[in-house]
């Protein structure tokens, strides 16, 4: 009976730096890390702004206290918003309405001397003005005296007139500051466009009555202003 052949063991070799298959299994590891890490840096290209903490209105300085930063991812427009890698400039104000969490633009600010709108104190009547806070857009309806206005007693008023539209109350009087009177009427601070002040003045000297009705939509909840 013959005997059968004895198998021989062969032994393992270590893969050598010449193995085709190890070769590219280490490209494919450095493609792919390379890959990953554009996708994450390009993921993360977010870039910090400004934006508005609560409402800003025209002609309210910018300080640290009314806005915040974020970070969002706005490319090659990163450069049309106020950047927060720098601290705001001192005197820096805002020139139109900023709603809360909008982002700061770079048209939208500038120094005083930029701001078309003056701060006005107006008495309107207590009921009304307790509907209001800072913040609110409001049109401005004005009943001048009537021609035949006795000037005392019972007034005669003309009117009403519309003589501004969506401007900004930036603080509204404390229930305790109510002025008494035959008309009970509170002081409410308003931005005006600086070319009608100097209307808006002359028909509160003639006695005029002012009125401040709220936009529909445009009421802001908001703490009075600094």
């Amino acid at each position: 009976m013959s005997e059968l052949p004895t198998p021989s063991a062969s032994r393992l070799r270590a893969p050598s730096w010449r193995d085709s298959r190890l070769l590219v299994g280490v490209l494919l590891v450095l493609v792919s890390t390379v890959l990953g890490a554009v996708v994450v840096a390009r993921a993360d290209d977010r870039v910090p702004v400004y934006a508005a903490r609560g409402p800003v209105s025209p002609g309210q300085q910018l300080t640290d206290a009314a806005v915040t930063v974020v970070h969002v991812q706005l490319g090659e427009g990163a450069a049309t918003y106020l950047g927060a890698d720098v601290p705001i400039a001192e005197g820096t104000f805002a020139l139109r309405e900023l709603r809360a969490g909008e982002l700061i633009p770079v048209s939208g600010v500038g120094p005083a001397e930029t701001v078309g709108v003056q701060q006005l104190s107006l008495l309107v009547d207590a009921t009304s003005a307790g509907a209001l806070s800072a913040g609110t857009l409001v049109d401005v309806y004005v009943n001048r005296p009537a021609e035949d206005d006795p000037g005392v007693g019972q007034r005669r008023l003309a009117g009403p007139e519309r003589v501004l539209e969506r401007v900004s109350v930036v603080r509204v009087a404390a229930e305790d500051a109510v002025l008494g009177g035959a008309d009970q009427t509170r002081a409410v601070q308003v931005m005006v466009p600086r070319e009608k002040v100097r209307d808006l003045v002359a028909d509160v000297d003639l006695g005029s009555r002012i009125t401040l009705v709220p936009v529909p939509g445009a009421v802001a909840a908001a703490e009075p202003a600094p």
